[in-house]
């Protein structure tokens, strides 16, 4: 993938542009799972010499003595993976994250004992969730470039 892609983290205080994007992945070993606070982490791999860290920059994190981990200083939004062969990006960081379905799992072998059945689960909703989710109104930084953020009228 050579297009620029765009992302960032929850609040906008880092962003990021990347091109020479590589292979989409899910990490399931157990620091992945502490970094994301989920299940597995989703990274795409990035040629250094095409990612920009284009407002601010991510808070490193020595998870051992050949990784660091990259965040948000002020959300804490993971956002990077770096590693001895170089960086990769956190697919849900990006602004259309769609554009990553995961080619491969990394570390299979320590995936949680039910998440081959994760999807089989009944979806669930009600019209009380329904109405609580859409009198949320989101903080979150736009799923795009912006000048500034956040907005003069709202510093």
């Amino acid at each position: 993938m050579s297009e620029i892609e765009s992302g960032g983290c929850q609040c906008g205080a880092v962003r990021f542009q990347a091109s020479k994007l590589g292979r989409p992945s899910i990490c399931h070993c157990r620091m992945c799972q502490k970094q994301f606070g989920s299940f597995f982490g989703a990274f795409v791999t990035a040629d250094q010499a095409h990612l920009t860290w284009t407002r601010g920059q991510p808070m490193l994190y020595r998870s051992s003595a050949k990784v660091k981990r990259g965040f948000c200083a002020k959300c804490g939004t993971p956002l990077s993976y770096h590693h001895p062969d170089g960086v990769e990006l956190a697919i849900g960081a990006f602004d259309h994250p769609e554009r990553f379905e995961p080619q491969v799992q990394v570390n299979h072998h320590q995936r949680l004992p039910w998440i081959d059945h994760l999807f089989e689960k009944p979806a669930f909703t009600s019209p009380a969730m329904e109405e609580f989710f859409a009198s949320v109104e989101s903080f979150q930084h736009p799923d795009h470039d912006t000048a500034q953020w956040p907005p003069e009228d709202e510093q």
